[in-house]
């Protein structure tokens, strides 16, 4: 299927690694020109370095005002933008349950939920202007409760979810499309999955055996390919939705 994204200019926060990464060169692989994005310039650099039609734009998009300079450096690169994923995020806690604090509520909150509204924020008038798309990265942690994720963090992707299906009335208006995907449990190097395949594989056995119809782990490729084709034209009447790829854990 061609999904005519040949030519589009494309921006895609938390790019460096993992499932960011994954999505920019999906899109690089359909023709798209890319600007990838993460905290670390160096890292940034080398990875932009390595792939064709792509520029690296450091920045921690989880301030408002860093996520306007991002964006503003990437339409100088592209000259436009016409679609922004929103991969920011972290699922990592520095607390137990029942044990938050305001300082971890924000800290989780900045990273999972604010870092997408900023740069949606940042990049919406840009976005009428192309009849864009917007694609935020959220986790089944916010669409039920998944046992032994850290609560602000599911709260955080819940809220997400929805102000992803709020938005969609009004940017819909504005000619924009707003969606989500939510990932399940998603192995690539580096990831929580890949170290506790190391440390206790009969644990993640028994709990895909358990847990999941498909019994095994995704991969980054599992969220790529929803992203592209929901950031597309051939989409063009979705918006406003959530889509699971959990391999069927999740049962709402």
């Amino acid at each position: 299927m061609d999904l005519k994204l040949s030519g589009k200019k494309v921006f895609v926060s938390g790019s460096s690694r993992g499932i960011g990464l994954c999505i920019a060169k999906k899109f690089i692989e359909e023709g798209a020109y890319v600007v990838i994005n993460s905290r670390d310039s160096e890292e940034l650099k080398a990875v932009a370095a390595s792939l064709e039609n792509c520029h690296g734009v450091a920045g921690d998009v989880s301030h408002p005002e860093v996520a306007l300079l991002v964006i503003k450096e990437a339409v100088e690169i592209l000259g436009k933008i016409d679609i922004v994923v929103c991969n920011v995020g972290s699922g990592s806690s520095l607390v137990g349950p029942g044990d938050e604090t305001y300082g971890e509520w924000m800290r989780v909150f900045s990273i999972n939920f604010f870092s997408a509204v900023n740069l949606i924020s940042a990049s919406s008038d840009l976005l009428k202007t192309s009849g864009g798309s917007i694609v935020c990265i959220s986790s089944i942690c916010g669409s039920e409760t998944i046992p032994g994720a850290p609560i602000t963090y599911s709260v955080a992707k819940a809220a997400l979810n929805t102000y992803v299906k709020s938005m969609s009335l009004p940017m819909g208006k504005a000619g924009i499309r707003i969606n989500a995907v939510a990932p399940g449990n998603i192995n690539f190097v580096g990831s929580v999955w890949s170290e506790k395949l190391v440390k206790d594989p009969d644990l993640v056995s028994g709990m895909l055996e358990n847990n999941v119809p498909l019994r095994k782990l995704g991969c980054p490729n599992d969220v790529a390919n929803l992203v592209v084709w929901l950031a597309s034209d051939v989409a063009d009447f979705v918006t406003g939705s959530v889509f699971t790829t959990d391999g069927g854990q999740t049962r709402n």
